[in-house]
């Protein structure tokens, strides 16, 4: 496998390198700290190019849309520090196939890489939760991606739902901030709770889903859209 990874920040590049070197063995990294040196590196062989927003020679989404003219077949995700959902929609819209916000955990970005490379499109909770039902069906193969995380507006109701009846109140909100990549310090922070009773709804959590870790959780609760 051959990724691209285009960060202007070296610390950036190698936490993201060291992470998806998990995806299997041998892998092949591209790196590139420019718009420059992302256009040179990248090539039709790449089998997935990460890409930030902000780098130099950067002008706007401009160099996504470029990479997405010059290499069609490539699967892009962006990974950014803009927490705009509109930002995330626009690069939705150019074809790219993730939006990973750099605030997202290591095991998010995981799981969202691994989402994209069998085929699926990664929208961050927060976009879909800023966005009004129906304005995701106008971005390029994100209305499947949607439907799987989560459904239409009556879907999501039905998950929280379905959610209730296994959780408690509290234990919804801690998987919903877990479900955006925060750490369990600033969780207890948001709902005002100890990092030791975060500690301890996490387990109940990962009791009721019948899950081993952070990971399965949240795709264990965003696969209860599809029942």
């Amino acid at each position: 496998m051959k990724i691209l990874i285009a960060d202007d920040h070296r610390l950036v590049i190698e936490a993201v390198k060291a992470k998806l070197s998990e995806l299997e063995a041998d892998i092949e990294f591209v790196l590139a700290m420019s718009v420059d040196e992302l256009l040179a590196g990248a090539s039709d062989d790449i089998d997935l190019a990460v890409i930030d927003l902000n780098m130099p020679g950067a002008e706007g989404q401009a160099h996504i849309d470029e990479i997405r003219r010059r290499h069609p077949a490539v699967p892009v995700i962006v990974l950014s520090g803009y927490e705009d959902p509109s930002v995330m929609r626009s690069a939705l819209e150019r074809g790219v196939l993730g939006f990973i916000p750099k605030a997202y955990s290591p095991e998010v970005m995981l799981s969202a890489v691994r989402l994209v490379l069998a085929g699926g499109v990664y929208v961050p909770p927060m976009m879909l939760a800023a966005l009004p039902p129906g304005v995701i069906a106008g971005i390029p193969n994100a209305s499947a991606a949607a439907d799987a995380q989560r459904g239409s507006a009556a879907a999501s109701a039905q998950t929280l739902e379905h959610l209730r009846n296994v959780l408690t109140e509290r234990q919804v909100e801690v998987l919903q901030l877990l479900s955006q990549g925060k750490p369990n310090k600033l969780i207890g922070r948001a709902l005002g709770i100890s990092e030791g009773t975060v500690k301890i709804h996490l387990a109940a959590i990962f009791r009721a889903l019948n899950v081993r870790n952070r990971t399965e959780a949240v795709v264990a609760a965003q696969s209860l859209t599809e029942a």
